[in-house]
This record gives C-alpha cells, sequence and structure tokens, in this order.
C-alpha cells in the first residue's frame, strides 16, 4: 500500500461520512420545523419555518466546508505521495515499532538484498547498528516533530532523517553526503579569466574573474573579439567591461572538442610573456619541470629568492604521484587532472598549493604555464572535515564495542557472584573468585573509558570548585607521583564555579598527572595552574574555536621529555600511546578528551621536545542553580518491604545475562518470569491472572525496543514499577528514551546485588508510603 492510497482513504473516510452524517440531522430537524409550522397554521408557523431554513443552509455550509477540507487534504497527500514515489534519494514509511509500510523505488533499488519488513533489518548491512540508531531518531522525531544524524558508513557518510506523520507513522530518508571537495570548482578560486569553449565557439562556462572582465556573462567567443576566434600562444584583444584590452591567450584542450582559455592580461610586445606586472602567482616552465621565470608574486608564494631554474619537484612534492609524471602528461596533452594540491618543501609550517597546469607554444617551443594559488586553508579544513569523520566513526565503533562487552561482563561477575555465595572465605576457591571478580571490574573500567571517549557514559553533573575538587585530590595525586617528582598546585584567588561531574573529572586529572609523571623519569616539577579567563573575542587554537564567555582553566605543567609536533596531532586518539608495550592502554588522553567534551569544555595539548608539555582545560563558568542545591539534600525516608515481596518480569535477549539475573532474582525470593523478546512479554501480558509488580527490560532489542513494549504494557497496567538496563550509557541516546513514568536505569554491567537492591527499592516506592 502507498502512502497516497493510506493518506487519501483514511482522509474519505474520517471526514467526508461525518460531515453527511451532519448534514443529515440537519436536514432531517429543519423537515420536521418546516411541517410542524405548516401543520400548526398559527403565527408560531413562521419562526419554525425560519428555524427550519436556517438548520438547512447551515448543514450545506458545514458539508461544503468539510467536503473543501477533504479535497485539500486529498490533494496534499496526493502531491507527498507523488514527492515520495519520485524522490531519488531513498525513502521510507514506518510505523511507530518500526515495520514498514512502503518505501519508495529508489528504496527498493537500493535496499534489494536487505528489503525486510521492519526499518531496522533494511538497513542491517548500512549501518552496524540499526536498531540503536533508529529507536534515537524516532525519539527525537516524537518530541520534537522531525530529527537527522550524519553518520559513517562503510561507502562513506550518509545523512538519515525522520519526520513524524499522522497516525503514528515516520518518514525517513537516506542522503548520501557528498565529498565536500568533488564538487568543487578549480577554476572559480584562479584570479584570472578562464572560460570553457565549444568546438563551434560558444562560451559554455566562466569562472568569477571571467565575468567582471566582461561586466556580463557572454555566450560565444564572437561577443568577446573581433577575431572570432583566439589561438593559443597569441595576443588578442578582448572587450572589457572598461574597454578593448590585450590578453595573452593560453589553452587547455578537454573532451568533446572543446577547450579551456585562459587570458592574462599583457603590457608587452606580442613575443614576450609578461609575468613580472600580474597580480597572480605564475611560472613559466619547460617541458622537464624547471623554472624559467618566475614573478614576484609566486617568489614571495613560495618564499624564495631566485628560483630561476630550479626545478618544480626540489621545491615542492606530490600528494600522491611524483611531479615528473604530471609534467609530462600536461605537455602530450593527455592529462586528464589539471590542478594538483602540493606541499612546499622548505616552509617549517605545513603549506599547500594548488598547481593549475596548461602547454603553450611560444616562439615554435612548447613550454607550461603554472598557475599557484594558497591552499592551506582549504587543505587544513578538508583534514578537519576528514579528522571529524574519522572520530566519529572510531567514537561509534567504541560505543557498539562497549555495549557488547558489557553484556559479557554482566554474564562473568554475575555468575561469579553466584558462586560466591556459595564459598566463604575460607574456602579455597574463594580466591580464585575475587581473581575473577576483580579482572571483571577492571574490564569494566576499560569499557567505561571507551564509553567516555565515544561521549556515551552517563555524567551526574554538580556545581564544583575546581580549587575543592584539587584539594580532595591532592592527597592521592602526591602518592600518584611518585618520590622523584614534586607536585605543586597555583590558585587564582577569584575562580568561577563550573558544571562537571566530579568522578570524572578527577579521572582526567589523575590521568594527565600520570602521564606527566611517566614523561619525567629522572623526576621533576608538574605544576598544576588553575586561572579565570574571560575572553573578549573568540580563541581560535587547533582547528577550534572557543566562544566568547568566563572560563576557568586548568594547565598540568610538566618538565618532560616532550611530544614531537608531528606526534602531538594523535595523542587524543584511541589506543595511540608513545610508552613500550605493556605500559599503557593509550585510552588515558582519549578518556580525558572525551570527558572533557561531553561536560562543555575544551582541551588543548602544547609540547616543545626537550622541554615538556602543557595541558590546558577550559570549562565554562557556571551558576549554582535550585536544583543543585536540591540535589545535595538527603533523599527522604522510606519504610521498605524486605527482598522478596514481588514478581518480576524480567525482559533480556542474552540468554547468559537473561539467566544470572533471574537466578539472582530468585535467590532474593522474587517470583520471576523470563522473556527474551519484547513480544514475548507482551503475550505473557494478556493473560490478566499473571500479576507483576516490576518490569526488568532490555533497552535495545530485535524487534520492538524496550522503552516501546513497556509504554505499551502500562496502558493496561499503569502501576508496574520499570527498571531499565543497557550496555549502553543513560545518555546515550541523546534524552531520546521516551518518558517512562516511575522508571530508573541500571547499567550493565552490575552485580548481584545491584539487581537486587534496584528491584527493592522500585517495589518500596510503589508499596509503602512516605514517612512523615
Amino acid at each position: 500500500m502507498t502512502l497516497a492510497t493510506t493518506d487519501a482513504r483514511s482522509l474519505r473516510r474520517a471526514r467526508v461520512p461525518r460531515a453527511g452524517r451532519l448534514l443529515l440531522i440537519c436536514v432531517v430537524a429543519a423537515t420536521c420545523l418546516t411541517f410542524a409550522g405548516i401543520w400548526q397554521r398559527e403565527p408560531a408557523s413562521l419562526w419554525a419555518l425560519t428555524l427550519g431554513g436556517s438548520l438547512a443552509c447551515l448543514a450545506l455550509a458545514l458539508f461544503l466546508i468539510e467536503a473543501v477540507r477533504a479535497w485539500i487534504s486529498r490533494r496534499a497527500n496526493g502531491m507527498l505521495a507523488e514527492f515520495f514515489e519520485n524522490d531519488v534519494a531513498p525513502s521510507f514509511v514506518t510505523q511507530a515499532d518500526g515495520a514498514l509500510i512502503s518505501g519508495n523505488p529508489a528504496a527498493r533499488r537500493k535496499f534489494q538484498p536487505t528489503y525486510g519488513d521492519t526499518l531496522t533489518a533494511t538497513l542491517r548491512g548500512t549501518f552496524a547498528d540499526p536498531s540503536a540508531i533508529v529507536f534515537r531518531l524516532q525519539g527525537l522525531a516524537d518530541r520534537k516533530g522531525s530529527a537527522r544524524e550524519d553518520i559513517v558508513t562503510r561507502s562513506g557518510p550518509v545523512r538519515l532523517s525522520v519526520q513524524r506523520l499522522e497516525r503514528a507513522r515516520y518518514l525517513w530518508r537516506i542522503e548520501t553526503i557528498p565529498d565536500p571537495s568533488a564538487s568543487r570548482r578549480t577554476t572559480d578560486v584562479l584570479p584570472i579569466p578562464v572560460m570553457t569553449v565549444s568546438q563551434s565557439g560558444a562560451i559554455l562556462s566562466m569562472n568569477e574573474a571571467a565575468r567582471d572582465m566582461a561586466g556580463t556573462r557572454v555566450t560565444s567567443l564572437q561577443k568577446l573579439s573581433d577575431q572570432g576566434s583566439l589561438q593559443a600562444g597569441e595576443v588578442a584583444v578582448i572587450r572589457t567591461q572598461n574597454g578593448p584590452k590585450p590578453f595573452r591567450v593560453l589553452e587547455h584542450g578537454l573532451n568533446a572538442g572543446r577547450r579551456e582559455i585562459i587570458l592574462l592580461p599583457d603590457s608587452g610586445p606580442p613575443h614576450s610573456l609578461s609575468l613580472e606586472t600580474l597580480p597572480v602567482a605564475l611560472l613559466h616552465l619547460d617541458l622537464q619541470g624547471h623554472i624559467l621565470e618566475a614573478n614576484s608574486a609566486a617568489r614571495q608564494l613560495l618564499s624564495c629568492g631566485d628560483v630561476k631554474s630550479r626545478a618544480l619537484a626540489d621545491l615542492m612534492e606530490g600528494l600522491g604521484r611524483p611531479i615528473g609524471d604530471w609534467l609530462e602528461e600536461t605537455s602530450w596533452g593527455r592529462g586528464t587532472q589539471k590542478s594538483e594540491f602540493l606541499r612546499l618543501k622548505s616552509t617549517d609550517n605545513e603549506m599547500f598549493l594548488q598547481v593549475t597546469l596548461n602547454a603553450i607554444t611560444e616562439d615554435g617551443e612548447q613550454r607550461l604555464v603554472a598557475v599557484l594559488n594558497d591552499a592551506t586553508e582549504l587543505k587544513s579544513l578538508e583534514a578537519q572535515f576528514v579528522q571529524s569523520q574519522k572520530m566519529q566513526a572510531i567514537g561509534q565503533l567504541a560505543g557498539g564495542v562497549a555495549h557488547d562487552f558489557n553484556n559479557l561482563l554482566t554474564a562473568i561477575s554475575g555468575h561469579c557472584d553466584l558462586l560466591l555465595l556459595r564459598h566463604d572465605q575460607g574456602d579455597e576457591d574463594y580466591a580464585d573468585l575475587m581473581q575473577i571478580t576483580e579482572n571483571a571490574n577492571r574490564a569494566a573500567s576499560l569499557v567505561g573509558q571507551l564509553l567516555a571517549f565515544s561521549r556515551k557514559q552517563t555524567l551526574r553533573p554538580e556545581v564544583l570548585d575546581v580549587r575543592d575538587t584539587l584539594s580532595d585530590l591532592t592527597h592521592l595525586l602526591n602518592r600518584l607521583v611518585g618520590e622523584k617528582v614534586t607536585l605543586t598546585l597555583s590558585h587564582d584567588p577569584v575562580l568561577g564555579a563550573i558544571r562537571a561531574d566530579k568522578r570524572q573529572l578527577e579521572q582526567v586529572l589523575m590521568n594527565l598527572v600520570v602521564n606527566a609523571r611517566d614523561a619525567m623519569p629522572d623526576g621533576g616539577e608538574i605544576r598544576i595552574v588553575t586561572e579565570a579567563v574571560n575572553l573578549r573575542q573568540p580563541l581560535k587554537r587547533n582547528r577550534v574555536t572557543v566562544p566568547v564567555g568566563e572560563y576557568v582553566s586548568v594547565k598540568v605543567i610538566d618538565e618532560g621529555t616532550g611530544i614531537a609536533p608531528d606526534l602531538l596531532q594523535k595523542v587524543f586518539e584511541p589506543f595511540y600511546t608513545t610508552k613500550r608495550t605493556g605500559e599503557g592502554t593509550g585510552l588515558g588522553l582519549s578518556t580525558a578528551y572525551g570527558i572533557v567534551k561531553q561536560t562543555g569544555g575544551y582541551i588543548f595539548a602544547d609540547s616543545t621536545l626537550g622541554t615538556g608539555t602543557t595541558f590546558l582545560l577550559m570549562f565554562p563558568v557556571r551558576k549554582a542553580h535550585e536544583e543543585d542545591t536540591r540535589a545535595d539534600q538527603p533523599a527522604p525516608q522510606r519504610r521498605t518491604p524486605k527482598h522478596g515481596d514481588g514478581v518480576v518480569l524480567l525482559v533480556e535477549d542474552e540468554a547468559p545475562v537473561r539467566a544470572f539475573a533471574s537466578r539472582a532474582l530468585r535467590l532474593r525470593g522474587y517470583t520471576v518470569i523470563e522473556a527474551d523478546s519484547a513480544e514475548a512479554a507482551l503475550e505473557k501480558l494478556k493473560d490478566p491472572a499473571v500479576s507483576v509488580d516490576v518490569f526488568v527490560t532490555d533497552v535495545v532489542m530485535p524487534g520492538m525496543d524496550g522503552p516501546t513494549w513497556v509504554k505499551q504494557a502500562l496502558k493496561t497496567r499503569p502501576d508496574v514499577q520499570v527498571i531499565f538496563v543497557s550496555g549502553y550509557a543513560e545518555g546515550a541516546f541523546d534524552g531520546a528514551t521516551p518518558s517512562v513514568p516511575q522508571s530508573v536505569f541500571l547499567q550493565k554491567p552490575f552485580s548481584l546485588n545491584q539487581l537486587t537492591d534496584t528491584v527493592h527499592d522500585q517495589i518500596a516506592s510503589a508499596d509503602q508510603p512516605m514517612l512523615s
């Protein structure tokens, strides 16, 4: 069934019959009043006739209004359906549970191998975890009406968007994000006139400099020159908006008989190529790439005094192939790439040039002309885009790996807890079980660092004074640095408060101090300096712009070996470390990066080899709110029942996790009903004899997700408490989790006591009144 037929039929059923019934009622009333007026033959009959006629007119007006509305709605839905069917981007219409209602032809062609009954199944071959992505975006669309997200896939970045429709339906659209450099026309950035001309002399395109020269868009060469045809190597008089002017003609052959014509202003005799006075960086080369002549703009751009007779390959290096191959292809007219991005060798700072090369004939000899443009900013933007896409892909990978590992660790640590219940400290197996538990906790901490890097860990923000946090942490930091290293703290006397998770902020500071200690094997001093910073102008550093405002800065300064400039930009990447094998995981700085970014702050690194390294943290100043004060107040006490008073419906698709949780709850005396999917849980709840006190459900599952089935179940069982568990963190879905009353979140991996205590607290909160 298509989108058009679905909406149009429903509109006809919903609007027109309702108007018809209203018309029928009014007509019957009007007829009765009219006959009553005629039958009575009294003065009141005039009133009855008038009222009957008014009702008839009202009914007719209502019918016409409803009919027009239905026609407009059908017309709009027809236009929407036509757009849906003809859209070149794959589009889907789904129900709230993810079931596919329809897909346009583009979607059926693109996803033919995986096209299924649900959107999640259809996208399984495109995204690594489609259920989490669909769940997150659909939750946002429920709250805001629409949502979209740019996602990196194996075939490149795509944009997935969703729009909420009527009757709990959703319109999904998948767009391919083009390479930002693919559609960039290299000739538009050149400050000299460049035109693409057909074989008949028609001008197919002009760059901005050519349009400015002519004063308007010109369609043929005859309107530019009396000669009608421009020949390479000659000087032609061109009509410009400021009158006729001489230009030297350069030419580059294209396919299908087309050619690209470049016009260089000419102020000398026709036999000489004047370069010095041009405001464009130009090089005159022989076929081997040796520079015959360079104007002042080119010498300034190359940062060289005399470049004559030097080879182009000595000044620049290619980014893919040797420069000599490119020169040879251009001289023979075989070159398909007329522009290359080359890197200068002689400059201390990394600098890129966009070099456009063309072959010319001068005095019967073939030469090459190179036009140079500074492309450093362009390459910087490209590198920034690539870096952001790479970090996003690594973050998604880290989040997915952490989710799967948390399921495994829940099963390992949970069954270990069950074994510990049967062994006391005097048992010979007790020490082995404790080793398993401790290593499982270490693994859970490592997974937490992955979630921190991917910015998907749960934060508990509060208003903090950095000085108090450092004061509480000083004794631990002194133990970490050892006897050879001295730790000193320096605080700004006037320092604003920040809003951050205290535990996570402490982890960031410990990671930075430990790295500083390791960089000074022979000892030294580590200084931690706090300072109040008031930015009146945006601060640009490392391709990041810090906006105007008040900040608290924390500097961690060491006197260590330093970091090489080419390695400094990689220090925040996960698993990258300069330490020897076994001395570090490479997650310390990436964890700090993720925590600081998720907190809303900034982190920068400066280093000099042999001198030391400085890490700068910047956090926006936050004011204390009333909710922060209330959060510090103790929670009201409740009278709580004993463990075992209740029935738990456990919904978990991972069999080992479900087995552990079921046994743990039964050991505490609870009655447990198990289900391996949301659909199975809803089936069990159809029996009215089944009484349930608490739902314990995973969030992300195949088919229907946890919040969706819980909301459906609460319609008939509104008093049931809810516990959501997930290998992802609570904030991993950007607040898109549907609002479910009387629910709490328990992150995996959880222990036996954490699970049973959470169930116990939920039942207690529902059954027991508050103590006065």
